[in-house]
């Protein structure tokens, strides 16, 4: 159930639009960000096991 927006419908459903575009964009940064620092922490403590 949409409350009436009335003049400002379209600013107000943009805003929450970009909104939820940021907030995804940011999630699937941090998914990433998180692949490759897991990735070279396991390479570094490989290295680290081999000269240990």
């Amino acid at each position: 159930m949409m409350p009436d927006l009335g003049k400002y419908a379209l600013t107000v459903l943009s805003a929450y639009g970009v909104t939820f575009a940021l907030v995804l964009a940011l999630v699937a940064y941090v998914l990433i960000r998180a692949g490759r620092v897991k990735r070279a922490l396991a390479e570094v403590e490989e290295r680290a096991a081999r000269h240990g």
